[in-house]
């Protein structure tokens, strides 16, 4: 039988070997398909319409036609602006407070807060059908998203604050902070999906940043826990939260809202991605 030496084996191949046991742990517990903490190689997929990179959009069905929808509540304290549709299902209206509704003849409301229609489970037909199709389409979303395969997990141990993400899917079995600006770098045609088995958490202040044509359309993040968004942050994409969703003092939206529990607002933007 041969015997190897240090002379028979070079020092790099020595060091390879010794690194073989880590690079499998992290490429397999959560740094990526790359191994790498700050991932820059796009996830499986061709993206939108097969244009791009990353997963395919997760489809929204009749759910797409509101900028937040909520089961159980939508509220407001403050002067909120909202562009795009308000839905609420099974709950009646009066659990939409904070916006002044006006009534018109019963299939939908108004407010000076909110530049769209508000629409909810008790009002005159076909709203009622049309919200519980929503909200199912919701939850149909919902499981779309939670389902599909990963490209990346636990990336950052359930921080992803200064990290430039490419297109994928992302993964974490925790809790997902931001604590610091994220950026979402990619095209038009990219697709991301954040899979988050607790809660979301973005810090004051703070901004998700898209780059190179990112579109927030394309964005999905789903929250198996609650999401919290704090004083004055900014947020791109499509949230579709198990349970709440808080906007706190300040914060901005540019995307969807939809919970399935509550929407909680205090004087923030919110505004319905471009088509």
């Amino acid at each position: 039988m041969k015997r190897f030496t240090t002379g028979s084996i070079s020092l790099a191949a020595m060091l390879s070997m010794a690194l073989l046991p880590g690079a499998f742990l992290n490429g397999c517990s959560g740094d990526g398909i790359s191994g790498v903490s700050d991932p820059v190689t796009p996830g499986t997929g061709t993206g939108l319409s097969g244009l791009g990179k990353g997963p395919s959009p997760v489809i929204l069905g009749k759910a797409g036609e509101y900028v937040v929808l909520a089961k159980t509540a939508v509220s407001t304290t403050g002067t909120t602006t909202i562009t795009g549709n308000i839905g609420v299902s099974p709950a009646a209206a009066s659990f939409i407070t904070g916006f002044s509704l006006v009534d018109p003849p019963g299939v939908y409301s108004v407010s000076a807060l909110v530049t769209g229609k508000i629409y909810a489970a008790d009002y005159d037909s076909p709203t009622p059908v049309n919200l519980t199709t929503a909200v199912l389409d919701m939850m149909t979303a919902y499981t779309d998203a939670a389902g599909r395969p990963a490209d990346y997990v636990e990336l950052g141990a359930g921080n992803i604050g200064g990290k430039t993400l490419p297109p994928a899917v992302y993964k974490w079995g925790t809790d997902l902070l931001i604590p610091v600006d994220v950026t979402l770098s990619g095209g038009p045609y990219d697709v991301w999906i954040f899979q988050i088995a607790g809660n979301l958490t973005q810090a004051s202040g703070v901004r998700v940043i898209l780059k190179g044509g990112a579109l927030a359309k394309n964005i999905f993040w789903q929250v198996a826990g609650a999401a919290d968004h704090a004083t004055t942050s900014h947020f791109e994409g499509v949230e579709l939260s198990q349970t709440s969703i808080t906007l706190k003092t300040g914060a901005t939206v540019n995307g969807r809202l939809l919970a399935q529990s509550a929407v909680v607002h205090d004087a923030n933007v919110v505004v319905e991605p471009a088509p």
